[in-house]
């Protein structure tokens, strides 16, 4: 069954009161969601709270998804971002307000749930290089402004087209192409800069 007839049955009986229709939407989508969540955010901490809050309100406007309006995945991402907005608005405004800034090391000590997974994989060291990797990568996407962070993060993270990134981010799919452009361009710029000051 493709993911979106089985996001459309799952939605369906859910709506109808089936918990254990709920419970799966939640585990197929959450991983996704809390990177969302994270990589904008940049931090553990409010990416568990700001997923737990996404599901909050997929939960009670869940009747309202439509099927024939666009893939599951496009109205979650449109949830998230929508929600990731109203946050960091607000997480804005409270700086200004409070003259408080969230404290770098925060930050820089946060570790992604896909970070504290058990590993079989690689070897211990690969798995440190690419957790380093991973965490210069993050602390460049803080730098970047908030529409061209969301425009990389729903492109090259989350793997959404043009066309769903534009439903998401209720822009034209010109303007998507030149923030993921303009995004990756200044992403590598930080990124070179970074590893030319490590070596």
């Amino acid at each position: 069954m493709e993911d979106a007839q089985l996001a459309a049955m799952l939605v369906r009986r859910c709506v109808a009161g089936d918990a254990a229709a709920w419970e799966e939407l939640v585990q197929r989508y959450n991983r996704r969601i809390y990177n969302i969540c994270y990589r904008f955010a940049g931090s553990a901490d409010d990416a568990q709270d700001l997923t737990q809050e996404v599901f909050i309100k997929m939960y009670r406007t869940l009747k309202s998804y439509d099927l024939e309006r666009g893939a599951f995945m496009t109205w979650v991402t449109t949830i998230t971002r929508n929600l990731l907005v109203d946050h960091f608005r607000k997480t804005k405004q409270d700086r200004m307000t409070d003259s408080l800034d969230t404290a770098p090391s925060e930050q820089e000590d946060a570790m992604p749930l896909s970070d504290r997974i058990p590993d079989h994989g690689p070897s211990p060291d690969a798995h440190s290089q690419s957790r380093e990797v991973g965490e210069t990568v993050q602390r460049a996407l803080q730098k970047l402004s908030p529409d061209l962070r969301e425009a990389v993060i729903l492109r090259d993270l989350n793997d959404l087209d043009y066309r769903e990134i534009a439903t998401v981010l209720k822009v034209p799919e010109g303007t998507v192409k030149s923030r993921i452009n303009r995004g990756r361009a200044e992403l590598a710029r930080l990124l070179q800069r970074t590893y030319k000051q490590v070596m």
